[in-house]
């Protein structure tokens, strides 16, 4: 295994749009997804923290969602990114996507102290609109799908 970290779209967000309680390198308090490319898919692992629990021994949605959530913005992001000629790393700032909807289905109750992984198939709806389709799984075994409408980060956000 290397020891070689790699970059995440996550890592490449400008300060000013760093802070999201799921993604944001900058929040403290937060989750810190990252979101990396896996082949033509896209992937995130996270496990969650024994405070996100719903009951006993399983992980509560809401991080779930948010996982969705992050990781399907995070995907639109790498996918433009790419369509415009950049990977993470290459020293270009990436395009920031926000969530114009999202649609979680929770197919099976997700235990805790499992790493989670998501992985996203991604669609071009209109060059500002991305759709993104999600599974994640816990020890292989698929406990939610989500589907995320991601469009491109309005400019008169944070003025």
């Amino acid at each position: 295994m290397s020891d070689t970290k790699i970059t995440a779209i996550q890592d490449e967000y400008a300060e000013d749009f760093a802070h999201c309680y799921g993604c944001g390198r900058l929040n403290e308090e937060g989750h810190h997804f990252r979101t990396v490319w896996h082949g033509e898919k896209t992937y995130t692992e996270y496990e969650p923290d024994s405070k996100h629990t719903a009951i006993p021994g399983f992980v509560y949605g809401g991080v779930i969602a948010s996982l969705i959530d992050c990781h399907g913005t995070g995907s639109a992001s790498l996918a433009l990114h790419r369509k415009n000629g950049f990977e993470p790393g290459s020293g270009e700032e990436p395009p920031r996507f926000v969530t114009a909807s999202l649609h979680v289905d929770y197919l099976k109750p997700t235990p805790q102290g499992i790493t989670l992984k998501a992985v996203g198939e991604v669609e071009e709806i209109h060059p500002k609109k991305f759709k993104v389709n999600i599974e994640v799984t816990a020890d292989d075994v698929v406990c939610a799908k989500g589907t995320v409408m991601a469009v491109v980060m309005p400019s008169s956000f944070g003025k």
